[in-house]
């Protein structure tokens, strides 16, 4: 039965990719000549993956909480590739903090530009938070909800990663709220590795943290809202 799982995942992924193709190709004409058509390619793909995953792995997803629609700053667990499928499926307008290294990728850097997402230099320290924070402040990033992932990279279930200054560097300058989002979605769809597991992935928008607060109290409410329920989530996917 697991080797049939890792099969069908196999296949998944593969097609996966494919479908990433198509589409990119199908809607470069649109993307190019509005910021709208590489949001419905997005979306679309979105849409794609998760369809797929469902009946061809048996992996589903339920979202919990509540998706915002105004302009807030969403600070999300990243265990996978799966969690910024569901969260950029499910908000309405979204643009992320993102590599720079991205940008340069064929097509999907161009995709990436034109969703308004906001590249950054990982591991420049200060350097890296002041361009960060200038180029949102300066409109590089276009209306809607901005997404950022608190500990810079993806992190595995069980695995301890520190929290990142820049996400309250973000929420001072910005003066907006702050949404965290847990996930359990690493239990299904590992950072690394070929086998999707069946299940049911979730990702939960918790209570949003309002303006106000300084750093220190920012960064505690935050990473003590994220980590319990992402453990809890864990815990309930295992069982």
């Amino acid at each position: 039965m697991k080797a049939i799982q890792w099969v069908l995942s196999l296949v998944f992924i593969i097609q996966m990719y494919l479908a990433m193709v198509v589409l990119a190709v199908v809607f470069l004409i649109p993307m190019l000549l509005h910021p709208a058509g590489a949001h419905a390619a997005c979306k679309t793909y979105c849409w794609w993956v998760l369809f797929t995953a469902r009946w061809m792995v048996g992996l589903k997803t339920e979202v919990r909480g509540t998706p915002p629609t105004d302009e807030v700053m969403v600070a999300a667990k990243h265990q996978s590739f799966f969690d910024i499928i569901i969260i950029f499926y499910h908000l309405p307008r979204p643009k992320f903090i993102m590599k720079r290294e991205l940008l340069f990728a064929p097509i999907l850097g161009q995709y990436a530009y034109r969703l308004g997402c906001v590249p950054v230099n990982r591991g420049k320290g200060a350097e890296a938070i002041k361009k960060m924070v200038a180029a949102v402040q300066s409109g590089q990033a276009r209306p809607g909800q901005l997404v950022i992932y608190p500990q810079g990279t993806r992190v595995a279930p069980g695995e301890k990663r520190s929290y990142k200054i820049g996400t309250a560097a973000l929420y001072q300058a910005l003066g907006q709220a702050c949404v965290p989002v847990a996930v359990n979605v690493g239990a299904f769809w590992p950072k690394h590795g070929i086998m999707r597991t069946r299940g049911t992935a979730v990702v939960e928008f918790m209570d949003r943290i309002e303006p106000g607060l300084t750093n220190d109290e920012f960064m505690a409410r935050m990473e003590g809202d994220i980590e319990p329920l992402s453990d809890a989530l864990l815990k309930e996917a295992r069982s």
